[in-house]
């Protein structure tokens, strides 16, 4: 069964449907998962920290119906958009993401999935890059790299 494929346009408009020949693209591969998972805004938790002036801890209804008390989608990565461009901010996006990700593992759709963050750009305005591997059970990987996954904004 095939997913729509979804593609990644920048942090400022999210995901987006992929068009082929004025229908729908259709995607039988990781990247429709890996960009829902990534893009969609996980609840915040408790202990989290809401950026300025926010009082929504989001989450999607999707979490309403999880067979797996807890299981939650998506990332908290939206939590960082006022977030200033320091190391513990790449650490953040590192973590955030693999731990939107590790459902894959757990599901047995991949062995292993690896998460690398870096400043892409720091000025005039900070910008944070982030690759994610995946090794899928047939010994193949698939590699993702997003060079604008966050932006000082």
């Amino acid at each position: 069964m095939s997913d729509i494929r979804t593609i990644f346009v920048d942090m400022a408009h999210g995901v987006d449907f992929a068009i082929e020949s004025m229908l729908l693209a259709q995607d039988d591969g990781l990247s429709t998962a890996l960009m829902l998972s990534l893009f969609t805004d996980r609840r915040a938790g408790n202990d989290d920290v809401l950026p300025a002036g926010a009082d929504d801890r989001r989450g999607v209804w999707m979490d309403g119906y999880v067979e797996v008390p807890g299981d939650l989608m998506g990332s908290r990565l939206w939590l960082l958009q006022r977030a200033k461009l320091l190391p513990e901010t790449v650490i953040r996006v590192r973590e955030y993401c693999e731990e939107a990700l590790d459902w894959m593992v757990r599901d047995g759709v991949a062995k292993s999935v690896l998460v690398t963050a870096w400043i892409e750009r720091s000025a005039p305005i900070g910008v944070i890059g982030a690759q994610v591997d995946i090794a899928k059970p047939d010994g193949t990987t698939t590699r993702f790299k997003f060079e604008k996954l966050w932006s000082a904004t």
